[in-house]
């Protein structure tokens, strides 16, 4: 396959312009490229030099060996961005979830064991790779919601579907963040409609985007049971950044202290799992709101406590660290030094585990 045609193929699935690519682009990497220079790589006049095929990597999600070998282009398109290819993937989809309906579909207990293990997956694979895992699982759970305890599990999938949304193009994000929510008042759970609201307040906080959206989700967490939860940690420290970002840092410190109050009576053991919070999790959403509030001793010692436990098998949060005292040199008034260490931080981590989430940090720097 032209690397053309799989550049046109994934800015597509995006609901990107060209305009919009090359604009995704110069923020990532401060260029100036042009929405003509990506039309020309898309009719296959000129093809991107290695540097930008870097920079199409992080920006499009795709591997950069993907873009770099014709064979593993072809593979690619049909085994990860199928979700790309609208009919196909609609026609599977729908066959997949009127097979299930028909006979009978997952019990309760199956869809919370697959929920367990996508809390754990989540922690390491791609967006790409669990937005097309997830959106399957999401058409044949709708097809069982004449059960209650199916909309607690509808909401936490689509809690995860919107984290495979860049926080960029927060429209996505949000929109089914909303929906999430409204699916978990349907559950009639109150740990769930206390999670889903928290969850997506943390994200959106921790990726600097809708972070009015990220206020009233939060704020509809405290009010709907301030009992310590997760849920309610998260609300609190997606408030806290929220808060931060606003430079409001009289709010951002005392959520900060709640928010380790709220941890004593309710952090998590489980370590590798995106619906637990142990204390490892907890410094890492410390470490950058201190990074954002300027308070460098503080949060270095979040990062040295949270890498003092963090696992060896989620090398993607110890990029998170680094990218954080990449923030805090930036800050400083160092950016160059802060826009390389951020910059070797990400080199250093395989393509296939970046993340949206880590280029938004990168881009926070930059900024």
């Amino acid at each position: 396959m032209d690397i053309g045609e799989l550049i046109r193929d994934l800015r597509t699935a995006q609901g990107w312009s060209q305009a919009r690519l090359a604009d995704e682009i110069n923020r990532a990497e401060g260029t100036t490229l042009t929405r003509e220079y990506v039309a020309r790589w898309e009719r296959g006049k000129c093809a991107p030099r290695a540097f930008y095929l870097a920079v199409l990597s992080r920006v499009l999600d795709v591997p950069l060996s993907v873009l770099e070998d014709p064979m593993l282009r072809r593979t690619f398109l049909t085994d990860v961005a199928g979700t790309a290819i609208a009919p196909v993937v609609a026609s599977d989809l729908l066959a997949k979830g009127f097979a299930a309906r028909l006979a009978g579909g997952p019990s309760a207990e199956a869809w919370e064991a697959k929920l367990a293990a996508y809390g754990t997956d989540h922690m390491s694979m791609g967006a790409a790779d669990i937005q097309r895992r997830v959106s399957g699982e999401l058409v044949v759970v709708q097809q069982q919601l004449d059960q209650p305890r199916l909309w607690s599990v509808a909401a936490r999938l689509m809690t995860l579907y919107a984290k495979t949304f860049p926080g960029s193009d927060g429209a996505a994000a949000v929109r089914w963040y909303r929906m999430a929510a409204t699916a978990a008042d349907e559950s009639g759970d109150p740990a769930a409609r206390v999670w889903v609201r928290g969850r997506a307040a943390i994200a959106l906080g921790y990726e600097r985007t809708s972070l009015d959206v990220a206020d009233v989700l939060a704020d509809q967490a405290l009010a709907l049971d301030e009992r310590p939860s997760l849920g309610l940690l998260n609300a609190i420290y997606g408030k806290a950044h929220a808060a931060a970002l606003r430079g409001d840092r009289a709010t951002a410190f005392a959520l900060d202290n709640r928010g380790r109050r709220v941890f004593d009576a309710a952090g998590s053991h489980e370590q590798t799992s995106d619906y637990a919070v142990p204390w490892w999790r907890l410094n890492v959403f410390r470490s950058l709101l201190l990074a954002r509030l300027g308070e460098e001793k503080a949060a270095t010692e979040a990062q040295d406590q949270a890498l003092a436990e963090l696992p060896a098998s989620l090398p993607r949060f110890a990029t998170h660290l680094e990218l954080h005292r990449g923030l805090m040199l930036a800050r400083s008034g160092d950016k160059a030094g802060g826009v390389a260490h951020a910059t070797a931080a990400m080199d250093a981590l395989p393509p296939e585990k970046h993340s949206l989430t880590l280029r938004m940090q990168v881009n926070e720097i930059r900024a």
